[in-house]
């Protein structure tokens, strides 16, 4: 299934005329354990957290930098949702929406959330941060592919997803 995915991804991304950077590399579950296997590349890495709202039901990835710390509190009442109300969404809801489980949902698997019921934040250093390449899983947690950061939001754009750009220094 995941090898079905990442070539409709890889298809869409080539239909927008956006080139890539891929680093295979094996599976893994925490930054920690990929960082050692993207030493060399020219950009920044992205960490990825699939939550909801416990109240409104919302749902929402969000993608920061992989050395940046996520407090849900006061990411929570930032995007409006009342302190204490984000949690790490099932994986079963993350598969239903972005088609992928544990470990692989990013900013790339935003093609799949077809309605747009995901809403996306995105640290403000990934676009803005004069990067070469912003770098994130591929439908896969065996590959991170890196691209502009301009073509990341003509990607998201296409998708349908405005992304809420966050500063989390």
């Amino acid at each position: 299934m995941s090898e079905d995915l990442r070539a409709e991804l890889d298809s869409f991304l080539q239909s927008l005329d956006i080139q890539t950077d891929c680093v295979l590399h094996p599976q893994v579950f925490t930054v920690e354990e990929m960082m050692s296997h993207l030493q060399g590349v020219s950009g920044a890495v992205s960490k990825n957290l699939f939550l909801k709202d416990k109240k409104k039901k919302s749902l929402w990835l969000v993608s920061t930098r992989h050395d940046r710390q996520v407090n849900l509190n006061d990411l929570a009442k930032k995007l409006g949702v009342g302190s204490g109300n984000l949690r790490f969404a099932d994986e079963a809801v993350m598969v239903e929406k972005l088609k992928v489980g544990q470990g692989c949902a990013s900013a790339l698997s935003l093609l799949f959330d077809r309605d747009q019921s995901v809403k996306f934040v995105l640290d403000r250093d990934l676009v803005e941060g004069g990067h070469q390449r912003v770098y994130f899983h591929p439908m896969t947690n065996s590959a991170s592919m890196g691209l502009k950061p301009e073509d990341l939001l003509r990607f998201l754009e296409q998708t349908g997803h405005q992304p809420i750009l966050h500063c989390f220094e």
